[in-house]
């Protein structure tokens, strides 16, 4: 027994994850876009050319569900894949420009959302939060797997 749910460290972690997840999809309906939709947005724009494995990883869905959601950013535009892979079997994916105008309207409503879920916590506090969740996160994490965004 975990004992009661409200002193339960991974209980209010939960919450607070499906808190966020709540708010960023009601921030992000407006621009008609998904949080796994942003994230591959968000991981583009900072990784350009990623597979489609990698991303999945980086956006923590299947490989499948990535499929799904490079497929619809493609038809929308925001995206660009080659049509046959330079080498092996993966279709690097990059933003187009309307990719990246979608974008910038996107990471200032999860920012924004983000901010809102940290307003009474200080900058050292938000620092230490941070570190704190990588912490928990890493130590649940095997050491081979490939479990830090860019690595």
């Amino acid at each position: 027994m975990v004992g009661p749910l409200d002193e339960a460290v991974g209980y209010a972690l939960k919450r607070a994850a499906s808190a966020l997840r709540a708010a960023m999809d009601a921030a992000l309906r407006p621009l008609d876009l998904t949080v796994p939709q942003y994230s591959c947005l968000e991981v583009l724009s900072q990784q350009p050319g990623l597979s489609n494995a990698e991303l999945a990883r980086a956006v923590f869905v299947t490989r499948q569900s990535m499929n799904l959601v490079l497929r619809g950013l493609q038809v929308r535009g925001l995206i660009a894949r080659p049509t046959t892979a330079p080498h092996g079997r993966a279709l690097p994916s990059q933003l187009t420009p309307a990719g990246r105008k979608q974008l910038r309207a996107a990471s200032a409503a999860v920012r924004a959302v983000e901010q809102r879920m940290l307003t009474s916590f200080s900058a050292a506090q938000q620092d230490r939060l941070l570190r704190d969740l990588v912490a928990c996160a890493d130590a649940l994490t095997p050491l081979d797997s490939d479990h830090k965004f860019g690595s």
